[in-house]
């Protein structure tokens, strides 16, 4: 769980169908499984092989689309979107799925991830003559692909995708087809799936699970899907590999924190990685305790793990608010901690004179840790003891994920002993950066954990701290 102000925001979702003759409302359902991913706007594009019809809205899926609007959307090939921006503005313009009419025809796209390029592409662009409609930098895809003299859909993408550097997981839309790609890296995920005989996209298989997909598997680091609404089945997808080979460094941060505990990545159970991932903090950071509670929702896995390695029992100490809309009304006097309150219910009969062992998944700027300690204290606990499922957050993010500057990380300039003054807890402990590893499993080469190590598999424009308000994300 994260309070505003103090947290990672969840990076964008992305979804995909061909040749489903209900593919508006599989695309609905499918992006509201995704919702978690972004919360900012939503939108869809829908062909049905002459034309392509679209619709953006800001808020969440529910808001966006009714019953009417999906009625609109005729067509059995889609593409949709959830959003949350890494910078620019929260605006209706910055809503995906970018959707142009070229020369060449129509081209919509969805697009997970962040160009480390970003603003070396836009001014190219700008000066020979491209008008941006947006700050987002997925819209220079779509000026890439206008400019491509070449005659294939696929062919237009690849010549714009060689143009680009950083993190994407991307799908395109034209009258008739679905391009689905993703960077070689393969920093974000994005898995392939079939429903009634036809491909189906998402950025994770928990989507597939609420539409009665089945999964097949991740697209792979480097790859290229096509799929034609002419030869809609699985075995008709084309698959390429032209981007030059490079080791595989999937987000780590996936498995922590950003993917629903339901999905499967890698061929690996997020919500067996999170067991794990407690469990290996147990080892590592061991502590006499009464009871280990976790931080709902996203520390829950986590804190399972750590009780079942420990023995010592797992008890929910706190009770989350399901009400909590993304904005609230304060009270004109000031209550300390109003917003954390709001959110989370201490249960003060279950506490009260108990060593308590907390579990979190990590640590952003502190305040909301800060103010945990101090709500289980308030409520009568003895000790509390507080554990992360993750390695301290040194390095801010710029591939996908929103993180503070670095100087905002209280991990960047604080050594654990401070941090833990700072907690005012009784102890402190996070998993070992190889802990985190070895849970996540084996990921053909290894993981991007840049937030951790400071270790950027993508170089990332000089000097970082200046340009990252200025690198959108999504």
């Amino acid at each position: 769980m994260r309070l505003d102000g103090d947290l990672f925001r969840d990076e964008c979702g992305i979804f995909g169908v061909c040749g489903h003759a209900e593919a508006s409302r599989i695309s609905y359902l499918g992006l509201h499984s995704l919702q978690h991913r972004g919360q900012e706007s939503a939108g869809m594009a829908v062909a049905n092989g002459t034309m392509v019809r679209t619709h953006r809205q800001m808020g969440l899926v529910q808001e966006a689309f009714d019953s009417a609007t999906l009625d609109r959307l005729t067509g059995d090939t889609a593409v949709g979107h959830v959003r949350y921006s890494t910078a620019g503005s929260s605006h209706i313009r910055n809503a995906q799925p970018i959707s142009a009419q070229t020369g060449h025809g129509h081209v919509s796209v969805a697009h997970n991830g962040t160009l480390t390029n970003a603003m070396q592409l836009r001014s190219m662009l700008e000066r020979v003559g491209s008008i941006f409609h947006s700050d987002s930098d997925t819209e220079s895809f779509v000026h890439l692909i206008a400019r491509s003299k070449r005659s294939r859909f696929v062919d237009r993408i690849l010549e714009a995708v060689a143009e680009v550097r950083g993190a994407y997981s991307l799908l395109f839309l034209s009258e008739r087809q679905v391009v689905a790609l993703r960077d070689a890296h393969g920093f974000r995920p994005l898995s392939l799936g079939v429903l009634d005989g036809a491909p189906v996209l998402a950025s994770e298989s928990c989507a597939f699970d609420l539409i009665g997909a089945s999964l097949v598997r991740d697209v792979a680091p480097g790859e290229v899907l096509v799929m034609d609404r002419d030869n809609p089945r699985l075995d008709a997808v084309e698959s390429h590999f032209p981007l030059e080979r490079t080791d595989p460094h999937m987000c780590i941060f996936e498995f922590i924190y950003f993917a629903r505990p339901n999905s499967v990545i890698g061929g690996r159970s997020v919500y067996e990685a999170r067991i794990d991932m407690g469990r290996r903090l147990a080892v590592e950071h061991p502590v006499r305790g009464d009871l280990v509670i976790p931080v709902p929702d996203s520390g829950t896995p986590a804190a399972i793990g750590y009780a079942r390695e420990s023995g010592i029992p797992f008890e929910l100490g706190f009770i989350r608010s399901h009400y909590v809309g993304r904005t609230f009304i304060e009270p004109k006097s000031s209550i300390r901690h109003f917003g954390v309150k709001l959110k989370l219910s201490p249960v003060a009969s279950l506490l009260r004179g108990r060593r308590v062992v907390v579990v979190d998944d990590s640590i952003v700027r502190g305040t909301t840790s800060q103010k945990i300690v101090k709500m289980l204290k308030d409520a009568g606990a003895r000790e509390v003891h507080v554990r992360i499922s993750s390695p301290p957050t040194r390095h801010s993010c710029f591939y996908g994920i929103d993180t503070p500057t670095r100087g905002e990380l209280i991990a960047s300039t604080n050594s654990v002993e401070d941090i833990l003054a700072f907690l005012e807890a009784d102890s402190l402990g996070y998993l070992s950066l190889e802990g985190a590893r070895q849970a996540a499993g084996q990921n053909n080469g290894g993981y991007c954990d840049a937030c951790f190590s400071g270790d950027y598999p993508v170089p990332i424009p000089k000097p970082v701290e200046q340009i990252q308000t200025s690198i959108e994300g999504l």
